[in-house]
Formats: C-alpha cells, structure tokens, sequence
C-alpha cells in the first residue's frame, strides 16, 4: 500500500449547525492517528449565519468564508487550499457515511486508485431521499451514461475520495461549474481520463440533519441540461 501523509476533508456548509458537529465527530481520528495519517478538516462557509463556523472551529476544523455562491465554487476554493496528499469530500449535513472514508481511503491505496466515487443507492436509509428526489437521481445517471459512455450508477452522489495529484490530469479547477453540475462533471472528467485510475464503491446515504437545501426541480433541470451542454462543448 502507498504511504500518505495528509488527508483533507473538504465540507462546503451554509447553516449547517445541527450536522457539521456529528458529520465532523463520525470520522474515525483514532484510526487516522494509528496510522499516522495527518488529517485536516477544511469548512468552505458561504458565509452562514447561523453557529456552522463556530461549532467547526471547536471541532478543530479551518474555517475558509466563500461568499461566492454555489456548489462548485465552495468545492473549488477548497480544493485550491487543500495541501494533503489525498482529499475526501462530502456535506455538512450528516447524511454521508464519513465515519467509512478511511476505509475508502485505504481501498483507494490498495487498488493504486486515483479517484473514487461512492454510490448511496446501495445502502439508502429511511428518509435520506424522497421519491421525487430518486427518480431525479436515476435519470441524471442515466443520460450520463448515454452521453458519456461512463457506466456510474450514482452521478449526484458528493462523497469522492482521491488523490489530489488527480487534479493535475483533467480540467483546471477554475474550468467547471461553479453551481451543482460540478458533482456531475469532476466524475465525467475523471473517469473519461484515460490516465486516471478510477472506481464508483457502494456506500450509503442517511437521513439529513436541519434543513433541506437542495431544490430538486430547479437543480436537476440544471444539472441535465449541463450534461448535454458540456457534451457539445
């Protein structure tokens, strides 16, 4: 297995208090510190007006104020900071299984693997997404895998796990969306590089803490009409 010595973990939050505490507190520190893996906790806040900063900066995470807004821009700025060798991304609000990522970590390092995605329709627990939200998610994945020949079950899903170095074999970060589509696109510009080792795992997807910000009409429109945009381009 490949030796790293940093890991960052990158959460985009906008009043996020009643998940950033138990997303931050479920990653397994003891494991992280067994195997001397240096772990940094990056909060990308589009500037929340709530305790989000506040409760993370207590859990000992660095706190960057984005207050350009959007999806993409949050994970853009957070990636251009990152300093680890490997980077691990997912929301604020609880409902990734972050207390797995080093189990992601460590499959990423075994299977030499540049990039992982994770697939939360495997395990989906009750009340992590609605009807509307899931026949949504399936046709996403599906015109992807019409446009792109790229065979990923969960194209939504935002818990990635990979090499940062990875970031240097596609697109400049500043080139992808700054709103929800870069979910999306950050996995169609990995696995469409020929030169970037890439695998979609099962995972899981749990109930939200607080309040739900995604507006599932609106931003699923966008994100298909992204994909064909971006095919043409």
């Amino acid at each position: 297995m490949i030796k790293i010595a940093n890991v960052n973990v990158i959460l985009p939050t906008l009043n996020e208090e009643k998940g950033v505490g138990k997303t931050i507190d479920s990653i397994n520190a003891d494991y992280f510190k067994k195997n001397k893996w240096n772990l940094e906790i990056i909060i990308v806040d589009g500037d929340s007006k709530d305790k989000t900063r506040e409760i993370a900066k207590k859990k000992g995470a660095k706190i960057i104020v984005e207050k350009r807004k959007g999806y993409g821009r949050a994970y853009k700025t957070g990636m251009s900071k990152a300093t680890g060798d490997i980077i691990v991304t997912g929301d604020a609000d609880a409902t990734y299984p972050f207390d797995r990522i080093h189990i992601y970590i460590k499959q990423l390092l075994d299977e030499n693997l540049d990039f992982i995605t994770t697939d939360r329709f495997s395990e989906l627990k009750h009340g992590s997404m609605s009807i509307k939200h899931y026949f949504g998610n399936l046709i996403l994945a599906l015109t992807l895998r019409i446009l792109y020949l790229i065979n990923i079950r969960d194209s939504q899903s935002g818990m990635w796990i990979f090499k940062k170095d990875a970031l240097k074999k596609i697109q400049s970060l500043e080139d992808f969306d700054d709103g929800m589509p870069f979910s999306e696109e950050i996995k169609i510009e990995m696995f469409s590089n020929k030169n970037v080792n890439t695998k979609e795992i099962p995972s899981a997807l749990y109930a939200r803490e607080g309040d739900v910000k995604l507006e599932s009409f609106t931003d699923g429109w966008k994100n298909l009409k992204y994909l064909f945009k971006k095919r043409v381009r």
